[in-house]
């Protein structure tokens, strides 16, 4: 599974087994079947991908993590020739595969590299600030020790949505002159010693902090909306693509990326005729959340949503990042650092 992002117990990352989420809907939803190639985005652990090698179907899974690509190739080998392992950044899919029958993505933080403290992305346990899902780049350590208070409030206000950002990225500056943080708990204690955590608090001050560096340093929000294109480009007519994502923000992209693909845009009668733009993708039904008996066994899976779409016979639009409204951030080598 991926684990949501925005709770106490998801972003300190406890250990859990992995457990696919909103399975069943996803397979419902993806419908593959033997002799079809579908592309699992977002390999993981491979739980999707087992499932749909189970119906016969064949399997391009794509993960950008080495661990994961690594774990998988005992699967790989056993699959007789229907699963491809391929590591890469799933932005990239539609250079990987041509004319699909599906596309699944799972989208955020998997329980592994919750679960490894080695990896940085928890602070339940403490490690490296690290958060870097392909092992390479900028870290979230190089991203609070560089960046000025401005950015790093605009990163934490925008992708964690914390009331508290600016307060925050002013300790982070201050702080960081005497001793850099270079580990998990530095700086999630040093979040808590400052902003102060009452009793009724539910969640951790520091865990949309981590969400918001996790997020920013894997461009998640930016390869998610990649994603989306390279799939239209992939899929071939009556192809399915499946999204399951766990925020907010991740869900409003998927959601207006399909609503632009699957309508017409509106026009007034008394204004001029505007020419038609043909629809990619039609829309199959609403968002899909887990069922109570789901959330008992894993509540990981609480927030989670998941949305559909067919992908029609028309020619790919291109791409149009204006639809998603995404803010401009500073950049990770150069307009951040201090």
């Amino acid at each position: 599974m991926m684990a949501g992002h925005g709770d106490d117990h998801l972003a300190d990352g406890g250990p859990a087994r992995h457990i696919p989420v909103l399975l069943a809907e996803v397979l419902a939803a993806l419908h593959p079947a033997e002799g079809e190639v579908h592309v699992d985005g977002t390999f993981g652990a491979g739980g999707y991908t087992r499932a749909i090698l189970q119906t016969g179907a064949s399997v391009v899974a794509i993960d950008r993590d080495p661990d994961a690509i690594a774990a998988g190739r005992a699967l790989e080998s056993q699959s007789g020739g229907k699963l491809r392992l391929v590591q890469a950044p799933f932005s990239s899919l539609d250079e990987h595969v041509d004319q699909v029958d599906g596309v699944v993505l799972d989208i955020g933080v998997s329980s592994m590299q919750l679960d490894q403290a080695e990896r940085g992305f928890s602070f339940r346990a403490d490690g490296p600030l690290d958060m870097r899902m392909a092992q390479a780049g900028a870290s979230a350590a190089d991203v609070v020790n560089r960046f000025k208070a401005g950015d790093l409030a605009r990163i934490f206000g925008f992708l964690g949505e914390e009331r508290h950002a600016g307060r925050i990225a002013r300790m982070i500056e201050s702080r960081r002159d005497k001793r850099p943080f270079e580990r998990t708990l530095d700086l999630a204690d040093a979040i808590e010693t400052h902003i102060g955590r009452a009793p009724k608090d539910k969640i951790h001050p520091a865990t949309r902090v981590f969400q918001a560096l996790r997020i920013y340093v894997n461009d998640e929000l930016g390869e998610l909306a990649r994603a989306l294109f390279a799939a239209e480009r992939a899929l071939k007519p009556g192809g399915r693509l499946v999204v399951v994502t766990f925020h907010s923000l991740e869900d409003r992209i998927v959601k207006r990326f399909i609503t632009d693909r699957s309508s017409a845009p509106s026009r007034s009668r008394y204004m001029p005729e505007l020419e038609v733009i043909a629809t990619t993708f039609t829309k199959a039904g609403g968002a899909v959340g887990p069922s109570d008996a789901e959330t008992a066994i894993n509540p990981r899976a609480r927030s989670a949503k998941l949305r559909a779409a067919v992908r029609t016979a028309v020619a790919p639009r291109g791409e149009d990042f204006s639809i998603f409204g995404l803010p401009k951030l500073p950049d990770v080598g150069q307009s951040g650092e201090r």
